[in-house]
This record gives structure tokens, sequence and C-alpha cells, in this order.
């Protein structure tokens, strides 16, 4: 008779779960950036919600001079806990000088 091989059930690597909110900011503008090709400026809001985070990324659209008056847009990111994107919109578009409404 044939020896059988004996085989040791393989282990997968646990999925990566961003659990800190900087790492969820991180991992939120380097995938926006490779979908949208624009440069992510900085994060603005990090929110965690119940199956993930909700990231604001604050992205150069539009670059003038002076740059008072580039464009900037904030997108909403959702990441799942595993920090994978699920979703992006644009929900504002303003002038880099201009202020809030109030």
């Amino acid at each position: 008779m044939a020896e059988r091989e004996r085989r040791t059930p393989t282990k997968q690597a646990p999925r990566r779960r961003e659990s800190r909110p900087e790492e969820a900011a991180k991992r939120a503008c380097e995938r926006l950036a490779a979908l949208i090709t624009h440069r992510p400026e900085g994060v603005s809001a990090v929110c965690r919600v119940e199956d993930g985070w909700l990231v604001n990324v604050d992205v150069l659209e539009v670059q003038r001079i002076p740059d008072t008056t580039s464009l900037l847009a904030t997108y909403e990111v959702r990441m799942d806990q595993q920090g994978e994107l699920q979703e992006y919109r644009r929900v504002r578009r303003y002038r880099r000088g201009a202020a809030d409404d109030c």
C-alpha cells in the first residue's frame, strides 16, 4: 500500500483589522487616491461606525495660482473593519481660501 501524504491544515493569515483611527485614515487616503487620481491633502474627520470606519478625505482637485483659489473637495470614504474601501462619494467642493458657512 502506498503511504498517504499527511496534510496539515493550512492557516490563512488573519485579515487585517483597522483598529486605530490613524490606520483607517491612512488606508482611506491611499485607496481613494488610487481611484480618483487626485492628491489627498489630509483627513478632516474619522468616525467609527458599526461595520468599520467613515473617513472624510480632503483632496486637491484643481491647483491654481494663487494657491488660495485652488479647488478642493471633501470625499466621504466608508471602510470595512478589514480596511477595504466599500464606497466613496464627493460631499463638498470648495475654494481653499473659502470659510465654512456658519
